[in-house]
């Protein structure tokens, strides 16, 4: 299960409803560098992998502690 969750592929809405936050405050944070990556597929579409959120997740909990 940790192998399909780590290969997992979230569009930019899902990502954006789960760190509740609009489009605009994410690009805002995307141009400063402190947005998990995003990768942009042959069609033009926004995916971020499921393990850059999480490991993005991981960096601000250890920032807040």
């Amino acid at each position: 299960m940790t192998v399909v969750r780590a290969r997992q592929m979230l569009k930019l809405p899902e990502v954006l409803n789960e760190i509740g936050m609009s489009r605009a405050a994410f690009y805002r944070m995307r141009a400063r560098g402190h947005a998990p990556k995003l990768i942009k597929l042959p069609n033009g579409q926004l995916r971020v992998r499921r393990s850059d959120l999480d490991n993005w997740w991981a960096s601000h909990e250890e920032e807040a502690a």
